[in-house]
């Protein structure tokens, strides 16, 4: 849950700060605009976190090594750790929390999209064949926090959700 809060606290900043200078430039300056966000996680192979992270979400590659591939996640950095001994039911399978009705993952990042961006992810992601945790649908719908959401895993069992609100002030509403 706190990773989600942080990409959260993240992207409001983006939205309500001058934008960051574009990713290519050092994080030296782009520091000087916002807290950027980075996570670390282990992958079971580094040939399908590319292809998922890189190719499926369309995240840009960083700097990589034998062992780690750093990603451009919406702005912030996120870094797939090659440890397959992390990977599977064992490390990811850590239960799940009630939210309206649904079984959320406890153990998951992700990032606060606006309401475009999270349908055209949405309808790739389902045009791909992804196999959704919870599929994507709106939750809370008329309370306090209605927001868009979707939960699916990583090719290494890691819970990605994202999601998005037609109104970015419901975000931290009580």
């Amino acid at each position: 849950m706190w990773l989600v809060l942080v990409f959260v606290l993240s992207e409001l900043l983006r939205r309500y700060l001058p934008a960051p200078p574009p990713c290519r430039q050092t994080p030296a300056i782009a520091m000087q605009v916002a807290a950027l966000f980075h996570l670390a996680f282990p992958v079971r192979d580094l040939s399908e976190a590319r292809g998922f992270y890189g190719g499926l979400l369309g995240c840009p590659e960083g700097r990589s090594s034998p062992s780690w591939i750093d990603f451009d996640f919406h702005g912030h950095q996120i870094v797939a750790h090659l440890a397959p001994d992390e990977c599977g039911p064992r490390h990811t399978n850590t239960g799940t929390s009630e939210v309206d009705g649904e079984a959320v993952p406890v153990r998951h990042f992700g990032a606060v999209l606006s309401m475009a961006d999270w349908e055209q992810l949405a309808d790739k992601l389902k045009r791909a064949g992804t196999r959704f945790l919870i599929e994507p649908q709106v939750r809370f719908k008329g309370q306090v926090g209605e927001q868009a959401t979707m939960f699916f895993l990583d090719p290494s069992g890691n819970a990605l959700e994202f999601k998005a609100f037609g109104d970015l002030g419901q975000l931290f509403a009580k």
